[in-house]
Order: structure tokens, then sequence, then C-alpha cells
């Protein structure tokens, strides 16, 4: 596996976007690096869950994501940690099995605090990338575009 610098995460309006899977030229926002958290709070229950994603490229693929932990800070309506998941810090912490679908579809609502985005240690809404129309927000792996 190669690490190409200019790999990172494009973020587009699901309603703006022609193609799915997005093609890198459709993204609306780029944010570069290789790890990422994806942080949000559970609109009913109020507690806070957090996935770590690597995006991964080679020299002839497309690059991916692969989600490699999840953590939990407590269970409820519909969002009970796995039977293996551990407790951390008071965190229920896991590897998620599986794989991701080509885009991640984000739902955004006006009604519930925005995901926050963690790239390369600074963690900011994702309205600092790409603002929301209050609906489904598209992310993947890409080159910059």
């Amino acid at each position: 596996m190669s690490t190409l610098l200019s790999a990172g995460l494009c973020l587009a309006l699901a309603a703006q976007s022609a193609a799915y899977p997005p093609a890198d030229a459709a993204a609306q926002a780029f944010v570069p690096g290789q790890h990422f958290t994806l942080a949000w709070t559970h609109s009913i229950e109020k507690i806070r869950w957090e996935e770590d994603y690597t995006v991964h490229t080679t020299d002839k693929e497309r690059p991916y994501l692969s989600l490699d932990r999840a953590r939990v800070r407590g269970s409820g309506a519909g969002m009970e940690p796995p039977a293996d998941a551990k407790r951390v810090k008071g965190w229920y912490e896991y590897t998620p099995q599986g794989t991701l679908p080509p885009a991640l579809r984000l739902t955004r609502s006006s009604y519930t605090a925005d995901y926050t985005l963690c790239a390369d240690g600074l963690c900011q809404p994702m309205s600092h990338w790409l603002t929301s129309d209050g609906d489904i927000t598209l992310m993947w792996a890409c080159s910059r575009p």
C-alpha cells in the first residue's frame, strides 16, 4: 500500500451529486489526510459516537475507506454496542466488521447537532468544510480533485 499526499475525503451534498458513487470531480469539498474521526451525538439518547477511518491508496485502484475502530459512550435506542465491545475509560470500544459502501451517506438535519470531522488532530463541525442542505451528505475516499 502506498500513500498519496493528495489523498483524503471528498464531501458532496447528495441532492447536487449527479453520479453515485460520485467521481472525484463531483466533490464539493476536499479534506486532505489519511486518518479521520467522524463523531456525532445520537439525536434521541444524546450519547456520543465516534468512528475512526483510514483512507487507503494503491497505484492501481481508487482510494477507499476502512472503518478501523468505533466508540460509543453508552447504549440505548438502537445503538447498543456489539457483544465484543470492551469498556475503556467510559467508552464501549470495538472493531466494526464488514465492508463499507463506496460512499457513506450522512444524514444532516437542522434539528440535530452537525457531525464533527477530525483530520490531522483538528476537529471541526462538518459545516466547516461543507454546509448542509438539511438532507444527505456523501463522504468517500478520494484523491485531490
